[in-house]
Order: C-alpha cells, then sequence, then structure tokens
C-alpha cells in the first residue's frame, strides 16, 4: 500500500540504540508515487551531505522543521535485500492497524535494544620449540617465579589450553600470561562462537510416518508453496491428533527449499518439549528466542538468523520477529491461546500480524488447535481461511472418557474438599496401578466474580451478558459498561449464605494431595516454582521421567504437554474462567477443559477426566465433555450475532489516562463527545462506504477501568462496536490527529482491538 506525503521521516542507524532519532526528509517528486515504509534509502547527511543510507519509517504531510532547512533524499536503493526493511514495513502496519507510535512498533519489531558483546572461546598455545621451552622452564624454576613455571609445565605437556581454565583452575593470572605472550613463549587466539540455548543432546529420532489424514494436508499446503500460491490454513485437529507431525513435515520441506520457519507456540513451558521434537529431526539448525533467555542468548540468535545459520526459530509471541531473510513459513500452534495478544503497545495479536509478515515474504501461515478460536473458525467457515481437519487421535490411542462432578451435589453430601468422590476414587486407583495423574487448578478470573456455591448463580450484568466483579466499595461493577448494583450477602435464586469465589491455590492442593495419598511423588508447576531459567524444563523432564506420581498446576500443565503414562486428568475448578467479566468466558472455558481432558490417555493406557463444575448444565461444559467443538461453535457464535460482539462484529476498547481524577473524567467525556460528532458527520454524509448505517456503531462509556487507579494513574475506558473494522480505524485515526493537535502531557490514550480482556 503506497502512502502518500511530501516528508520522509527516516533513520539512519538500526543499531536499537538510536530508535529515537529521526530525521526528515523532502521527497522528490518522481519518489511520491512509489516510496513506502520500510523502504531503504540514500539521503545526504551531515554539513559535508556525504550519503549514507537509512530507513523510510514514516511518511507524513506534516513537516517537522523549517523547509527550508531540509534536503531532499538522494532515491531508492534497488538492490536492497535487507530484512529490517520488511520488518520496518510491518512495524508501520502495526502502528497503523492497532494504534501506537511509530517508535513502539519498531521497538516490537527490532527488540534487541542494545549490541551485546560477541562471546569468545580463547585458547593458549605453545609459540616456542620444545627446547627453548624447556630452557625457559628450568629458567622460571630457578628464580622462584612459580606461576610462570607452573603454566609452561602445562602447555609442555599439553600444547594447548583454554584461557579460562588456566585462569580459573591453574590459579594464573592474566599478567602472568601477558608476561610470556611477550617473550613470545606463547600466542592467545579467540574464536567468536554464538550461545545456544538448545541443549546440545541430540539423539536421532524415529521418523514419524504420517497416516492418511494427516499425509492429505500436507499434500495439499505443499502443492500450493510449489506453486507459489500461499494460504492462511487451519488445521483442526482433535489432541493427540498429530499436528506437530504434520508441522514438521511442512518445515522439512520448507528448508529443503532453502526457505526458513518460524513455530510459534503461546508458553514458554512449551518450548523445551517443542524444541526437543523439532532438534532430533533438524539438528542445530534449530533455535529458540523466549523471555527467559539472557540478553547474550536472544542478540546470538537474532545474529545466527541474519546470517543464514538456522533454518527454524521456535518460541512464543516475539519469535515472529526473527530477521529471516528467506521465510517461508509461520506456524501458529495452539492459535486459540490469548497469549498471542500483546499486552502492551502496540497491542497487535499475533495471528494477523504473522498473516501481514507472511505477505510481505509471500509465506505461508498454518494454524492449528484442537480448540480454533471462534474468530479463526469463523474466518475459516467464511473461505478467509483454508480449513482442514484430523478428527482422529494419530496412534491408535482413544480419546478418554469424560465425567462431570456437579459440586452443588458434593456440598449436600457434606464433602466441602477439593476433590469429589469421584476424582479421590480414581487417584487411588491409578497410584496403585503406578499410573500418572495431572491435577489442573483452574484460576483464571478466580479473583472477580461473585457466585453461589449452593446452586451455582453468577451475578452478572444485565446490559452485557458479563459476570459483575466485586469492588472494595462494597459495590457490584460491569467493566464493559459502567453499571452496578450493591454487593450480595444472599443468593438471589436460592437464598443461601454460601456466596463467594475460590481460595484455594496450587500450593494448598499440593499440601491436600500429601495429606490425602502420604506415599505418592508430587510435582507442582505454577508461577513461584518456575521462576529460574530453567524452571519449566526441569519440572517437565523429571514428570517425563516419572520422578513423580502426580503434576498440580494451573494453565500451563494442559497445553501441549504429551506424557505417555498420564491416564487420569482432575479439573478442579471448571467454573473460574467461566464466570470472568469477558464475553468469550465460554470460549476460554470450552478451550481450557478440552486441552487438559487431552492430556489424559495419549499412548496406549486408556485416560479418564474428571471435570468438577457447580454448572454441568452450561454448554461449554456439556460439550467440553463430549470433546465437540462443532456443537459449542454454533451455540456460541449464536450469542456473539445477538450482542455484536467479534467476529460478528469489531470492537476497540479505548483507555484514557490522566493523573488526576477531575481531568481524566473531562478527557474521557471530551474524547467521547469527539467520537459521537465524528460518527454524526459522517451520518450526514452518507459515507455508507466505512460505516454501513449509523446504528453499526455504538458507544459504550465512558465508565472506570476495573482497576480506576493504578500507581497514581486514574482510568477510564470508552468501548467502540462496529460492523466494519475500518470504521474503528478511521475513529482512532481522528482521535490521535486531535491527541497530537492538543499536545498535551496530562493525558494519554490507548487502544486495543478486540480486547482479550475488559478492563
Amino acid at each position: 500500500m503506497i502512502v502518500k506525503g511530501k516528508y520522509a521521516n527516516i533513520i539512519v542507524d538500526i543499531s536499537h540504540e538510536k530508535l529515537d532519532k529521526i530525521f526528515q526528509y523532502l521527497i522528490p517528486e518522481d519518489l511520491k508515487e512509489t516510496l513506502q515504509p520500510g523502504a531503504f534509502v540514500e539521503i545526504p547527511f551531515g554539513k559535508g551531505n556525504r550519503l549514507i543510507k537509512g530507513y523510510v519509517m514514516e511518511i507524513s504531510e506534516r513537516a517537522e522543521f523549517p523547509e527550508e532547512k531540509m534536503k531532499y533524499l538522494q532515491g531508492i536503493v534497488t538492490n536492497d535485500a535487507l530484512i529490517e526493511s520488511k520488518l520496518i514495513q510491518l512495524a508501520w502496519w502495526m502502528k497503523q492497524n492497532y494504534g501506537s507510535t511509530m517508535i513502539a512498533a519498531l521497538k516490537t519489531v527490532l527488540p534487541i535494544k542494545k549490541q551485546m558483546k560477541p562471546k569468545e572461546i580463547r585458547t593458549i598455545r605453545l609459540r616456542c620449540d620444545e627446547s627453548t621451552a624447556e630452557e625457559k622452564l628450568a629458567y622460571f624454576k630457578k628464580k622462584k617465579q612459580i606461576a610462570r613455571a607452573r603454566l609452561l609445565e602445562e602447555l609442555i605437556k599439553e600444547e594447548t589450553l583454554l584461557y579460562d581454565i588456566v585462569i580459573s583452575k591453574l590459579n594464573i593470572t592474566s599478567a602472568t600470561i601477558q608476561i610470556l605472550q611477550k617473550q613470545e613463549i606463547l600466542e592467545v587466539t579467540a574464536e567468536q562462537v554464538y550461545r545456544n540455548p538448545v541443549k546440545k543432546q541430540r539423539q536421532e529420532g524415529a521418523w514419524v510416518q504420517l497416516n492418511e489424514s494427516q499425509q492429505i494436508v500436507c499434500d495439499e499446503i505443499i502443492r500450493d508453496m510449489q506453486d507459489k500460491l500461499p494460504h492462511t490454513y487451519l488445521i483442526h485437529g482433535v489432541t493427540g491428533s498429530g499436528k506437530t507431525e504434520v508441522y514438521m513435515e511442512l518445515v522439512g520441506k520448507v528448508v529443503e527449499n532453502g526457505r526458513q520457519a518460524i513455530v510459534l507456540i503461546p508458553e514458554i513451558a512449551l518450548t523445551y518439549q517443542t524444541v526437543m521434537r523439532f532438534y532430533k529431526r533438524f539438528g542445530d539448525r534449530v533455535s529458540t528466542l523466549h523471555s527467559r533467555l539472557s540478553e547474550g542468548e536472544k542478540y546470538d540468535q537474532f545474529e545466527r538468523a541474519k546470517k543464514g545459520e538456522i533454518d527454524v526459530m521456535i518460541g512464543p509471541r516475539s519469535a515472529l520477529f526473527t530477521p529471516f531473510a528467506n521465510l517461508g513459513i509461520i506456524i501458529i500452534d495452539e492459535e486459540h491461546e490469548s497469549s498471542y495478544k500483546s499486552e502492551t503497545m502496540p497491542k497487535y495479536h499475533v495471528r494477523e500480524t504473522a498473516i501481514e509478515l507472511a505477505k510481505l515474504h509471500s509465506a505461508s501461515v498454518v494454524l492449528g488447535s484442537a480448540t480454533p478460536s471462534v474468530d479463526s473458525y469463523y474466518k475459516a467457515l467464511a473461505g478467509e481461511y483454508r480449513l482442514y481437519q484430523l478428527k482422529e487421535r494419530a496412534i491408535d490411542a482413544k480419546m478418554p472418557s469424560i465425567y462431570t462432578v456437579d459440586l452443588r451435589e458434593e456440598l449436600k453430601k457434606g464433602n466441602r474438599s477439593m476433590f469429589s468422590e469421584k476424582l479421590y476414587l480414581l487417584m487411588e486407583e491409578k497410584l496403585k496401578k503406578r499410573e500418572q495423574i495431572m491435577l489442573f487448578l483452574n484460576r483464571r478470573g478466580y479473583a472477580g466474580f461473585v457466585s453461589c456455591r449452593a446452586c451455582g448463580h453468577v451475578m452478572k450484568c444485565p446490559h452485557c451478558d458479563v459476570s459483575l466483579s466485586a469492588h472494595r466499595n462494597g459495590k457490584l461493577v460491569c467493566h464493559y459498561c459502567g453499571y452496578e448494583e450493591p454487593n450480595v450477602q444472599k443468593c438471589p435464586i436460592c437464598g443461601s449464605n454460601y456466596i463467594g469465589g475460590m481460595k484455594a491455590g496450587t500450593e494448598q492442593i499440593e499440601m491436600l494431595i500429601r495429606k490425602a495419598f502420604p506415599t505418592a511423588r508430587v510435582l507442582r508447576m505454577d508461577f513461584d516454582t518456575t521462576k529460574k531459567k530453567d524452571g519449566h524444563e526441569k519440572i517437565l523432564a523429571a514428570f517425563a521421567n516419572q520422578e513423580a506420581d502426580i503434576l498440580v498446576g494451573t494453565q500451563m500443565i494442559v497445553k501441549g504437554h504429551d506424557f505417555s503414562n498420564v491416564t487420569l486428568v482432575g479439573i478442579l475448578a471448571a467454573d473460574l474462567s467461566l464466570n470472568i467479566n469477558d464475553y468469550r468466558a465460554s470460549e476460554r472455558t470450552f478451550q481450557l477443559l478440552t486441552q487438559a481432558a487431552g492430556r489424559a490417555g495419549r499412548d496406549k493406557l486408556a485416560g479418564e477426566v474428571v471435570i468438577q463444575t457447580y454448572n454441568p448444565e452450561h454448554y461449554s461444559i456439556r460439550a467440553a465433555k463430549k470433546q465437540d467443538y462443532e456443537a459449542f461453535y454454533y451455540e456460541e457464535i449464536g450469542y456473539r450475532k445477538l450482542l455484536h460482539y467479534p467476529p460478528e462484529g469489531y470492537m476497540v476498547a479505548i483507555l484514557i489516562e490522566a493523573g488526576d481524577e477531575e481531568k481524566a473524567d473531562i478527557f474521557s467525556g471530551r474524547v467521547a463527545d469527539i467520537l459521537r460528532q465524528n460518527i454524526n458527520k459522517m451520518k450526514s454524509k452518507n459515507n455508507y462506504d466505512i460505516i454501513n448505517n449509523y446504528g453499526a456503531i455504538t458507544i459504550v462509556g465512558p465508565a472506570d477501568a476495573s482497576i480506576k487507579k493504578m500507581n497514581d494513574i486514574y482510568r477510564k475506558m470508552i468501548y467502540l462496536k462496529a460492523s466494519n473494522n475500518e470504521a474503528l480505524i478511521q475513529q482512532k485515526d481522528l482521535l490521535e490527529e486531535y491527541i497530537e493537535a492538543q499536545d498535551s502531557k496530562e493525558m494519554r490514550i490507548q487502544f486495543d482491538f478486540n480486547p482479550i480482556m475488559a478492563y
């Protein structure tokens, strides 16, 4: 897309420390139709007008300096093959579509902020011949120069020594080494090496033979790639259907053709297992990027990618921006996961951003999930994505038997334990058989909603169909529209006093397990136990090696892990995610329960799953019990259509922040007024190309954010709903122009398109 304008904002140094420095140049007439963000250009620079190269960040109609002081850019560098150009084009797209400064977008796609010192291996070699060395050794001993003598003695024996070993083990100082170096007795050589976060433990993995369903998917996608007709594909495969084998086959074909692949996973916890599966097939050409790596390790992986020393990058969200020169495929595993949405500006979604990046490289995008996001499945059914389905598990393993337990009935029986009678008996049985158990505590959203433990009723907003959140001022508040009502002491449905939420955490569950089953070996996996760099890997490796009988944890244990001896999964609190103040609550609950259930019986042993819930009749729980995605989807999309929620409509959350409560109220009111004026202008102009009709845009708010005050900053929310995403982008652009014209530092505004959570 060509962006027209008179001026080009250019950065001349991509060392990342100088990203904030922008230079503005005039665009010559002959380039106004062809110049675009990301272009690699030549510009006159400094007093001597020496020609240097830079990147066009933005094309603008607004002069930042007096025009008479500006210079014209010289031209576009046509032989440019630099990777940064595509990443800058992507940053521009993110700025336009998500509402962000260009600097914030650049720092996202070019994430290394400073150049790290390369890692070196230094070696000490004997430089003189052996007879000279013996003479020198005798001299050092005679003069009682003990350190020099000890070092030379070792060099005569070994000829070469590692510098670090000499310093640490022989207790030789660098000064001693320098003296012998000056005397030409020894020499020090240095070899640059890259830090590699993938542990060198390659084993030749057995080449998996694809089944008929897997082969059909691979053949059709590979055919499109060979015909240079890349698309976006959605693979809907049940848990254990072998999606990873399909990914590896596709990556193998891409690498075979001299191109590179990015494989995205939602959690750091999945990195180890996924990397090892790819490493067994592709060896040292595989690497990983994630937040637990050191800055040096991150830097080295980007350098290796730029130099073409790796073909496959695996990791969570940030791995998308690996600087590959010839990207052929982007695979997004567990594409439904909310962690693919950035929580900081720009608030981009990996799925949409990956598709845009793939366009720049003419690459394919493959989305995979046992529980696709409603958004993706909607687009697949509409023909925007190509849909493939894997309906059977890849090996002879059967889907697990799933039981739901009504916790209301357990309460009536007097059982107030975290373990229902059914779950307790099954745990006892599996431990006797020396089979493994996973217990999943569904804590997502547990702090917000208010419910009745006797009948399961949840206090909900009458306008938005989301749960109300309890506030310290004694009120229940909706964070979509601002509706509020007094907190309740008794259930309005059954009159019970059992009002509240779940109080137990994973640590308490671990203690209860040890008390109930004292001989069981228990591992706990949550935020606290995985803080250290290799925390995830150590826990998962120990469980995979059957060093523990029970693994208890939060949602990080239910995503993508494959343990052949796990025959029982217990879901301790299915309702918690069902009642968060979010229109996607039912979708997330179905996904979590289905993914958790999918961990059981993945090999030859039969699997069983117990879902403990206060609401067994809810459609998401019924569908999860049957592992029936289609049944869930069609019921859920009906609600989305009724309430105009994505994907049946579009939404943007606008967060207005100010240091003073009164100013936050004034600013948010002003923003709402501007939005209404904009919409009225469009209505009067009959601008139906952007907005189908006035009723297609709805303004909700302003209202207090769920956390009204954070770090002494007051927060207000406005939600916009529309039937057309372009309408929302246009409103965003108009607001950005207004804020820029005001030049006010007292107000800050952020945009979140199709937000994952209510604010």
